[in-house]
């Protein structure tokens, strides 16, 4: 089951920051209202299928649920050792995204990106968030609201609800660190 003490809260967060009510949620995984509120509250432990079920409605990989390293009790919603992080995202090829946030409860999350070469997304996205991008290393070929910009280490970026999509065409990595508000993962 799940390495992390905070799935609940996860799950919380996951279903506020889509602005969805526990009844729509209950709907949409065929549970009851109380099951869901228990989940979240860290009262009822859900099975694998019931995880698999809640990351198809949140559309964010599996994984999402699992991975964190065990950390001391100190450190645990405060520190995030890089071996710690959690794999996140919508694993396009290429693409490699891990949370740095300690957790989703926050208003905001904090993302490491890392975009393959040869990598792209072709399909736009728009999502109801604003997004701030920091380039850590490396080029990055970006269009927002179809207008092309090429962004390099040291470049940051702002998309606020505007469509967008992204390719790495070039050699090396292209490294990002993102602070999006609401959390979407």
């Amino acid at each position: 089951m799940p390495n992390t003490p905070d799935l609940g809260q996860d799950i919380r967060a996951l279903r506020t920051a889509r602005k969805m009510t526990l009844e729509t949620l209950a709907q949409k995984l065929g549970k009851s209202l109380g099951w869901v509120s228990q989940v979240e509250r860290n009262l009822s432990t859900p099975t694998m299928d019931d995880l698999r079920d809640i990351a198809r409605v949140f559309d964010v990989p599996l994984s999402l649920f699992f991975g964190t390293a065990p950390a001391p009790e100190k450190e645990r919603g405060r520190i995030v050792r890089a071996s710690a992080r959690r794999h996140i995202g919508a694993h396009e090829t290429g693409l490699v995204e891990t949370l740095i946030s300690p957790d989703l409860t926050d208003d905001f999350e904090v993302i490491h990106s890392t975009f393959q070469p040869g990598a792209a997304r072709e399909e736009v996205i728009t999502r109801p968030t604003t997004e701030v991008a920091y380039m850590i290393s490396g080029m990055l070929e970006l269009w927002i609201d179809g207008e092309k910009f090429t962004v390099s280490a040291g470049d940051s970026f702002r998309i606020r609800g505007d469509s967008y999509r992204w390719a790495n065409p070039y050699d090396t990595p292209a490294i990002a660190v993102w602070v999006i508000s609401p959390p979407v993962y």
